[in-house]
């Protein structure tokens, strides 16, 4: 018996990777995080599996529903969004299985940052404009901040942040990021990116927050600040494809 993580892309169903979507029909049971997940993405699953909503389910009940299905010898889809690995509290149900001694792989997923990046259109990282991008989320009752991961230290790096879990806290991030990046500095809070009823809204470090209270937005959002976010149409090419590059597979011309 084995758990498998999955993650089920942010929101469009059509962004489960194949594997993916085979072992969400091979499993008799599957957990998904129906909050966040599309009940579309698990409609894949075999008829008479056991399919539940661990939205309204604490740890310890989620862990209840793995360790019965262990003893039936039933694999287990774990469906959570983006990638498992970012935000996807599977550390702590991890650490339940190991002391359960029970099996466990991770499918991988597209994590939201990359799918807001598709449907904007856009590279994220530009030559000499942009070329790291900090994943990262702003402190919030349930959970804290290491020492040190604050959004002034990443904000001097000139780095594109991609901030989760921040819609909330959009006064706090202006006031923090303004003196690195600028007032005018180009913001994007992409809204349940992948889902039918996604919304981008762009606008800038010093509008973006009157913006996002327009539409009345309190959840389910990512947040994308940085210069390489703006409409950049003079830029450096990338020396990947520039012919007087050599490198292994194109090796420079010899002189005629």
């Amino acid at each position: 018996m084995t758990v498998y993580f999955i993650g089920a892309g942010p929101g469009d169903p059509e962004l489960l990777t194949k594997k993916a979507e085979r072992i969400i029909g091979e499993c008799p049971v599957c957990l998904y995080a129906g909050s966040l997940v599309p009940q579309e993405v698990v409609r894949c699953a075999p008829d008479g599996a056991r399919v539940l909503d661990t939205a309204p389910m604490t740890l310890d009940e989620t862990h209840a529903e793995i360790f019965a299905a262990h003893q039936r010898g039933e694999h287990v889809a774990r469906v959570h969004s983006g990638d498992p690995s970012l935000y996807g509290a599977i550390a702590e149900q991890i650490r339940r299985l190991r002391e359960d001694e029970i099996d466990y792989q991770i499918i991988p997923g597209v994590p939201a940052y990359a799918a807001a990046a598709a449907a904007l259109g856009q590279e994220l990282t530009i030559p000499e404009i942009g070329q790291s991008i900090v994943l990262t989320r702003v402190s919030m009752k349930s959970t804290s901040m290491p020492p040190g991961e604050t959004l002034e230290n990443f904000a001097r790096t000139g780095a594109t942040l991609a901030i989760h879990l921040g819609i909330r806290n959009l006064r706090a991030i202006e006031r923090e990021l303004t003196p690195f990046y600028g007032s005018d500095c180009p913001v994007v809070v992409g809204y349940r990116v992948g889902w039918p009823d996604q919304m981008f809204i762009r606008g800038t470090l010093s509008d973006i927050r009157e913006k996002v209270r327009a539409e009345k937005l309190t959840r389910t959002a990512l947040i994308l600040v940085g210069p390489v976010l703006g409409q950049i149409q003079d830029f450096k090419d990338s020396a990947l494809y520039d012919p007087k590059m050599e490198h292994v597979l194109r090796p420079k011309a010899k002189a005629g």
